[in-house]
């Protein structure tokens, strides 16, 4: 695989970029931005208390419905909060959530580690959680957790009535419901609902000002408000109630006031994306149409391969597409993801398709002679 150094070399060399994780403003620039948006004679939050802390939270609130929020420095801190006061209110130390969840693939086990909980997987890691997966659990559950997009299988979603049930199957069971909304902004347009309807389905929220908004960094727990109080308590547990965040509140209330109205037009422009790749041999797209701006890209070829034309493209035509594609089942099909954000509407969907198509010629040249390998269709 490429080194990172030669990654990190292609995207300061870049002019474009597919994915809105690579592109956007300097650092020097966003730290200038939080500056300018910051009161000649503003106090910083102490310790979670301020004014712009309070009215983020309450703006949060408000936004999903709820009595109360608290901002949080990661939404790692926030789930296991969360699944921490349900498992101690109900006596139960186990909680349900898809293979895929965040809190089992990206967190070191701290919900087992640290909350001494058990994870109950359900459901198919690489398909959609359903209600028939819910029916066959036999054991007690304290928290059923959804992730609405599920991030790691393409950015999928439920239509909304599996949604209801799979909710009404926790609520007739006296199971709490948390919502992994770190991208529910990415995902309040497909539902056509507003957010305080989808978060109405649950009993805790957690959102990310930092993916699909483009903050700096933070998260907000939303509840009731004496699920809340008992969250800042845990919080502290933490050690995340910092002398100041101020810089994350800052970005996030900005973040929210550019981009939170402008997630349709990111889910549009991620369709006609997936609409042109999906045309070229060898690229399938995950799924299709997309659902969110996330949506994955399957790329036929060798991941070595792949990634080295990609960054040869990259060198060369000053775009950023990927580095270093991802694993599926078959060793002949690789993955990345596409996050579609403002740095993305500057590309011509024919453009992309192109390049793609560059890339996965040059990923199938036979490197002793310059011509490409045969490829099979997938069936």
């Amino acid at each position: 695989m490429p080194d990172e150094e030669r990654s990190r070399a292609a995207v300061r060399g870049a002019d474009r970029f597919l994915n809105a994780w690579h592109g956007g403003p300097t650092l020097r620039d966003r730290l200038r931005a939080i500056a300018d948006v910051t009161g000649e004679d503003e106090r910083a939050d102490r310790y979670g208390t301020g004014e712009r802390i309070e009215r983020l939270e309450g703006r949060v609130a408000e936004l999903l419905g709820k009595e109360a929020a608290v901002f949080m420095p990661s939404g790692t801190m926030a789930q296991q909060i969360a699944a921490r006061i349900w498992s101690d209110r109900r006596g139960i130390r186990t909680v349900a959530f898809h293979p895929t969840c965040h809190l089992e693939l990206h967190e070191e086990k701290g919900y087992q580690r640290l909350h001494g909980l058990h994870g109950k997987l359900v459901g198919d890691p690489n398909r959609l959680l359903t209600l028939a997966d819910l029916e066959v659990i036999r054991e007690p559950v304290a928290m059923l957790l959804l992730e609405l997009p599920q991030r790691e299988i393409g950015g999928r979603l439920p239509d909304w009535d599996d949604l209801v049930a799979q909710t009404a199957w926790a609520r007739e069971r006296n199971v709490a419901l948390h919502l992994d909304g770190a991208r529910l902004w990415e995902a309040q347009p497909f539902y056509d609902r507003p957010h305080a309807e989808i978060a109405g389905l649950f009993d805790s929220v957690y959102v990310s000002f930092y993916k699909g908004l483009g903050g700096m960094a933070g998260a907000a727990l939303a509840g009731d408000a004496a699920t809340i109080a008992e969250a800042r308590v845990w919080q502290r547990r933490h050690g995340g109630t910092l002398v100041t965040l101020h810089p994350f509140v800052a970005a996030a209330e900005s973040a929210l006031d550019e981009r939170l109205e402008r997630m349709p037009v990111y889910v549009d422009h991620a369709r006609v994306l997936a609409k042109a790749l999906a045309g070229v041999d060898g690229i399938e797209v995950v799924p299709d149409p997309p659902q969110t701006p996330v949506f994955h890209v399957l790329l036929r070829g060798d991941a070595e391969r792949l990634a080295d034309a990609a960054l040869s493209v990259a060198e060369e035509r000053k775009v950023f597409l990927f580095a270093e594609p991802g694993s599926t089942t078959s060793p002949c099909w690789q993955r990345h993801e596409v996050m579609v954000g403002d740095v993305t509407l500057d590309l011509d969907p024919a453009d992309v398709r192109d390049l793609y198509t560059e890339v996965l010629a040059r990923a199938a040249a036979d490197p002793r002679s310059g011509r490409t390998r045969p490829r099979r269709r997938r069936t």
